[in-house]
């Protein structure tokens, strides 16, 4: 199974939390990350999002590119455990790849998570992608690392 996980990009500040919208340069990020992201995924992939509305914005920008829907998902809002998210997309064993479109520190703890075993204080950066994989080899899963790009390096 791949797990890409894509932090929202950059937002403004202020409250209530959940309807924080992404800025002028945040709505760049997400289109060039969108691009990056459409030209390497499969057709098959999905796209989950915090009920955020960053994340909305962040996602909307990959469904409205690749044109797919996405679907927002409780179970990654700001606050989430790593076991939440995991669980909602049903990791390790799921059939198809699922683009994550969360928060901090919420996607920091999945990635160290899935490469650890531990929930540790990884940083994502806004609008970053650290695309993951799970597979099985001579019997032990492994998680595997495939990238981590953020739209800077675009």
């Amino acid at each position: 199974m791949d797990l890409i996980l894509w932090r929202h990009a950059e937002a403004e500040a202020g409250e209530p939390d959940l309807g924080r919208r992404l800025t002028q340069k945040g709505e760049k990020q997400a289109r060039r990350m969108a691009e990056w992201l459409h030209a390497h995924l499969p057709d098959s992939a999905k796209i989950v999002a915090s009920p955020a509305a960053r994340a909305q914005q962040t996602a909307q920008a990959l469904a409205e590119l690749a044109h797919r829907k996405f679907k927002t998902l409780d179970a990654i809002a700001p606050g989430a455990s790593a076991d939440e998210v995991l669980a909602a997309v049903g990791w390790p064993d799921g059939k198809s790849p699922v683009v994550v479109v969360g928060h901090q520190p919420t996607l920091g703890w999945v990635a160290s998570k899935v490469m650890t075993g531990e929930e540790l204080p990884w940083s994502i950066k806004k609008a970053a992608v650290w695309w993951l994989q799970s597979r099985s080899r001579d019997g032990e899963e492994q998680a595997v690392l495939r990238t981590v790009i953020n739209p800077d390096l675009l």
